[in-house]
């Protein structure tokens, strides 16, 4: 089981204040703050910024991190802040089929390239 993740990011205050209004469709704030890292999360900081000062943008690293959300409509107003707040589309809100199911998601770029995803498994109808 995955307890957090980290991400990199190269301004804590600009970043911070994107992950703001990014994570609070999916019910995330901020709940830590320190002088290099910030956290978000629900009841605990599942997400930690991390600041690396001088970090040169990501270029398609080959990772991502999935952030399960409730619904559908949340996976949409993630992306929609995301892009009012300067990131960027990975990949558009919509259905998806993984390995071993079929989600609802969307994919985003923050200003540093780190790519976020928010997901759901809708009810079967």
């Amino acid at each position: 089981m995955i307890d957090h993740v980290s991400i990199p990011v190269s301004d804590l205050t600009a970043s911070a204040a994107f992950y703001d209004k990014v994570l609070q469709p999916l019910g995330m704030t901020r709940l830590a703050e320190r002088p290099h890292t910030v956290g978000f999360g629900k009841k605990y900081p599942e997400l930690w910024l991390n600041l690396r000062a001088g970090m040169a943008p990501l270029r398609d690293s080959g990772h991502h991190v999935g952030l399960r959300c409730r619904t559908a409509e949340a996976v949409d107003a993630f992306h929609a802040a995301a892009l009012e707040a300067g990131g960027h589309s990975d990949g558009a809100p919509g259905p998806r089929a993984a390995e071993m199911t079929a989600y609802y998601g969307a994919f985003v770029l923050d200003p540093d390239g780190n790519k976020i995803e928010a997901m759901t498994f809708p009810p079967a109808v």
